[in-house]
């Protein structure tokens, strides 16, 4: 994946992804700002899985079951979608208003991320 350029210009910043030191860095994502509601979806979604497990050790019918699992994967879209928001109004306008060449890399990250989600 390509680097994206940081708001404060240093490369540690909001929009650069984590090196692949192993190290945590201390960053603000795009999505920080609703990264409680973020927590709140995927902790709803993980419900579902436990709810879906139970349903298959229980033997539910098999049409409920795949119709619980189809409402886990939209929930699960939606936070891609939210995710993916967040990151083209953030870093990626950043990017885009900073220098041309960092726009360019932008959007072929993002290009790469939206292959990765349309693989389903």
């Amino acid at each position: 994946m390509t680097t994206i350029a940081s708001p404060n210009g240093d490369g540690t910043g909001a929009c650069s992804p984590p090196s692949g030191s192993g190290t945590a860095r201390r960053t603000t994502r795009g999505y920080a700002s609703g990264k409680d509601d973020y927590l709140t979806r995927l902790r709803k979604v993980e419900g579902q899985v436990r709810g879906l497990q139970k349903m298959i050790e229980a033997g539910a019918w098999c049409p409920d079951v795949v119709t619980q699992v189809a409402s886990a994967t939209r929930a699960l879209q939606e936070v891609a979608v939210g995710l993916l928001s967040d990151h083209l109004r953030h870093c990626v306008v950043h990017a885009i208003t900073s220098a041309e060449a960092d726009g360019g890399d932008a959007l072929d990250e993002v290009t790469g991320t939206i292959r990765q989600v349309i693989r389903l």
